[in-house]
């Protein structure tokens, strides 16, 4: 075990911590678990100094973009399993759904006040980026954003890497360092709920198996995008999961992650984006696997590593991740010249998202974002490529891609999916041979998917 690494943590603002406090708070943004936090093992480490107990909050709010059953239920069928730990370490939870944009929406604020200081998740996209910009200036105490979604701090790294190369070598030299389970977390002072500001505490929302459909169907979100056929929420889910990929997929990644037919990837991607499974617990748990059964999990070890890690050091450096002015200069140089060039085929984002296409490995593609939500990682740069050929402008093209994900992925929103889907217009790869539409931007073909995959055996699959 190893005691949290100060280089994690950020202070947001000037405000001191309280003196006459009730509790520590930890608003539970991105890192919705209790094993292998190192956000709530930080502020169960300033709880414990202080001899006060510690108030776990998480919110779900009917009002981000593209709220819908899909995303709702999937982090809802965490919640039973993240009280149930909390209880264990004597730490207090208080889950607020809030359901309607009638119901307050000043709960964090609130609960703030009797605090010593927050402390919440460090991540560079999506909400909690926007909160923890403008949420430290007004909440009225210390605040403090820890990094608990990168094996090596992301504050390690000074400036945007060009591309894996130029970062792997960083992470080879400091994973040692890093690669450690974190300090299991147990709570001295043991949490009681009068403690809690008057009124609140009818706001908490109890969540339980049986009622989350009812929680679901309750809330002003879009009920057209129903849940996932494949992947269910919880710590619990994400973890038989990873013990179903060392069983029966580790041995064959290395040669066989690239078929999507073949299903040798762990598919965790959902779980690592809501922080349900930590990315150190997992390297942990496959390195471990791997020594003991004799298998090599390089390959496995570098996606969620160094690829992994270069997309959080993207986004951190990025001011905007959703524009094509994050590109290389030569990406935008290759895409103005041919800006002009004759689509062979152009579908609407109506066309594109209901799957009528021409192709039908592209068309299968889709059908499993909207049917799963996720996409092979090998098809997604498939599906992506053939977006940019088929969309009259670039900038439709992305905007595209990144509002599928939006509202179909349980893996969107993530530094990993801005950066996948940037790649596909050149991010973090090199110039290629010039082509129509694609310029100098590496080219993939319906062809070249055929030679190198079974697309017959995966059409088969996803229908």
């Amino acid at each position: 075990m190893t005691p949290l690494e100060p280089e994690r943590v950020r202070t947001l603002n000037d405000l001191p911590a309280r003196d006459h406090a009730q509790y520590v708070l930890y608003w539970s943004q991105m890192n919705r678990r209790v094993e292998s936090n190192q956000a709530l093992a930080y502020a169960a480490q300033i709880a414990n100094e202080n001899h006060l107990p510690l108030l776990v909050y998480e919110g779900l709010t009917c009002t981000y973009p593209h709220a819908n059953d899909r995303l709702h239920t999937f982090m809802l069928e965490a919640v039973p399993g993240t009280a149930k730990d909390l209880k264990r370490i004597n730490a207090g939870y208080f889950f607020y759904l809030r359901a309607t944009r009638s119901q307050p929406n000043d709960v964090l604020y609130r609960l703030a006040e009797r605090a010593r200081c927050v402390v919440t998740d460090d991540y560079p996209t999506f909400i909690a980026a926007a909160h923890n910009s403008r949420v430290p200036g007004k909440i009225g105490v210390q605040y403090l954003a820890v990094d608990a979604s990168c094996i090596i701090p992301m504050s390690r790294h000074e400036k945007r890497a060009y591309g894996a190369y130029t970062i792997r070598p960083k992470i080879t030299r400091e994973l040692p360092q890093y690669l450690k389970p974190v300090e299991q977390v147990r709570i001295k002072r043991a949490w009681n709920d009068t403690l809690l500001p008057p009124g609140l505490a009818a706001l908490r929302t109890t969540v339980t198996v049986r009622n989350i459909p009812q929680l679901v169907a309750g809330c002003e979100i879009d009920h057209s995008i129903k849940p996932s056929i494949s992947f269910s929420g919880g710590a619990v889910n994400a973890r038989r999961h990873l013990e179903v990929f060392l069983e029966t997929r580790l041995s064959r990644y290395a040669r066989e992650s690239n078929q999507p037919a073949k299903h040798a990837t762990s598919d965790l991607s959902p779980w690592l984006h809501f922080g349900q499974i930590s990315a150190l617990e997992v390297a942990l748990t496959v390195r471990e696997y791997a020594e003991q059964h004799k298998l090599i999990a390089d390959d496995f070890l570098e996606q969620l590593i160094v690829r992994r890690e270069l997309a959080f050091n993207f986004a951190r450096f990025t001011p905007n991740v959703e524009s094509l002015d994050a590109l290389p200069e030569w990406c935008k140089r290759t895409m103005a010249k041919h800006a002009d060039d004759p689509r062979p085929w152009l579908y609407t984002p109506e066309q594109l998202e209901r799957a009528e296409t021409h192709d039908d490995l592209w068309n299968a593609t889709q059908k499993e974002l909207l049917l799963r939500g996720k996409i092979h990682g090998y098809y997604r740069m498939y599906w992506g490529k053939k977006i940019i050929e088929w969309s009259p402008t670039y900038e439709q093209a992305l905007r595209v891609m990144i509002d599928l994900h939006d509202i179909y992925a349980l893996d969107g929103r993530d530094p990993n999916t801005y950066t996948n889907i940037l790649w596909c217009f050149g991010l973090h790869d090199r110039p290629w041979g010039e082509r129509p539409v694609f310029g100098q931007i590496r080219y993939m073909s319906l062809e070249g998917m055929r030679r190198k995959t079974d697309t017959a055996a995966y059409i088969r699959d996803v229908g």
